[in-house]
């Protein structure tokens, strides 16, 4: 069972310098092992108005890297559900202040441990914190 973070989302949906890596990785995983969260939906949403909004992303391929992601979810990512569980246990990664998370990377944590997901990440920091605290976790950079 794989968890992916928001940055292997993104980078599955536009065009960034790890794409084709993400691309052909997530082609090799099996229907039905792929899981993204509630949260991810969020973040996905904020992370390409922002490419929008500092020009790195045309309107037009917003629109299209939204339906792409939709069809994602109809057809290859299962969705999990955020909880107060997730965000309790975020917040007890948060405050292991060696670990250096940020809000939303120690809620992606909490919900693939939750699980006993495997975490997909492209965010280096996020992924030596996973490894620290012993979760199994899948650095793709």
């Amino acid at each position: 069972m794989d968890y992916l973070d928001t940055s292997l989302v993104v980078a599955i949906l536009t065009n960034e310098a790890a794409t084709a890596n993400a691309r052909s990785w997530l082609e090799s995983c099996p229907l039905g092992n792929t899981y993204i969260s509630d949260w991810v939906v969020t973040e996905v949403s904020s992370a390409l108005s922002i490419k929008v909004r500092t020009g790195a992303l045309p309107v037009d391929h917003r629109a299209a890297a939204q339906a792409f992601f939709r069809q994602l979810i109809a057809e290859s990512f299962a969705l999990l559900p955020v909880n107060s569980f997730h965000f309790h246990m975020a917040a007890q990664f948060a405050d292991q202040h060696r670990l250096g998370l940020r809000a939303g990377d120690a809620l992606h944590l909490a919900i693939a441990s939750d699980v006993g997901a495997r975490l997909c990440t492209l965010d280096r920091r996020l992924a030596e914190a996973a490894s620290e605290i012993g979760a199994a976790v899948l650095y793709l950079a």
